[in-house]
């Protein structure tokens, strides 16, 4: 099928699940939740679970030739048998839900042969759906109303703004603000929520140079930020790519406004190598 007919056929499909899934996160949102732990700073609720099935059931359903990789899913890795795969967060910002702190999404992206063709993300809380896929489309809809994502123009690290993780920020962005001269800062929640910053325009550059990111947080992000003329890859600035066995970014992440995105990859490989990471490992 066509990539253009994404457009006409995936996108409408993905979009009512998101929303559904925002409709029944918001039913626990309101309310106090039992926490558990799948590890070490990584919080899991009801909420999470709920939304999960609700999307991985509707995908499956639409789309029953493709595979599926979803944060809170098995992952029996029969998706690296499949061209298409539906790369799913259910919930994004889960410390963000459980503080009653309104930042975070449900993200739904769509790779191809490992590249990201399409993602959406939707903050509930706000009704605000962000939807890209490369080359085709690039918008934001909130209470209905649609306008087009578009990435700011700004080229002097003095004036640009970081958009940082209000619950794990990685030690290392102060390195590489400090060698970029960037002092603006604004925190978020969720992945998908930072990056739509940067794809309205809002802020302009976005790093996570440590490992700790996987392909749910990064795949619908990544396709909305391209779509919208911004660019994004790991620490070294190579594509970062979907499907594959082992799920992690290993290499980290760095996103911009695409202005001066070879001197902020200089800036993040820097600070990885200088913490004893390397492009290979």
């Amino acid at each position: 099928m066509p990539n253009i007919d994404l457009l006409d056929h995936e996108l409408p499909i993905v979009e009512r699940l998101v929303r559904e899934a925002g409709a029944l996160v918001r039913q626990f949102y309101d309310r106090d939740l039992a926490v558990d732990w799948k590890g070490a700073n990584d919080p899991v609720t009801a909420a999470d679970h709920a939304a999960n099935r609700l999307l991985v059931d509707g995908l499956r359903r639409a789309f029953p030739g493709d595979g599926i990789l979803s944060e809170e899913l098995h992952d029996d890795q029969a998706r690296l048998q499949r061209r298409r795969v539906w790369i799913v967060d259910p919930l994004d910002g889960t410390k963000e839900f459980i503080g009653h702190i309104g930042e975070f999404s449900i993200m739904v992206g769509l790779a191809t042969e490992g590249e990201p063709i399409l993602g959406v993300v939707y903050q509930p809380v706000a009704d605000l759906l962000y939807r890209g896929a490369p080359g085709l489309l690039a918008e934001v809809v909130q209470e209905g109303a649609a306008r087009p994502l578009a990435v700011s123009r700004v080229a002097d690290p003095a004036q640009m703004r970081l958009v940082a993780s209000r619950s794990h920020r990685d030690p290392l962005v102060d390195a590489v603000c400090r060698n970029l001269g960037i002092t603006g800062e604004r925190p978020s929640g969720s992945v998908g929520l930072k990056v739509g910053l940067l794809a309205t325009g809002q802020c302009d550059l976005y790093i996570h140079p440590s490992p700790g990111l996987k392909e749910w947080d990064t795949c619908a992000p990544d396709a909305i930020l391209r779509a919208a003329g911004g660019a994004i890859g790991d620490a070294w600035g190579r594509p970062l790519r979907y499907n594959k066995p082992d799920v992690r970014q290993r290499q980290g992440l760095a996103a911009s406004n695409g202005a001066i995105h070879a001197r902020i990859v200089a800036a993040t490989a820097a600070a990885a190598e200088a913490a004893g990471y390397t492009a290979e490992n």
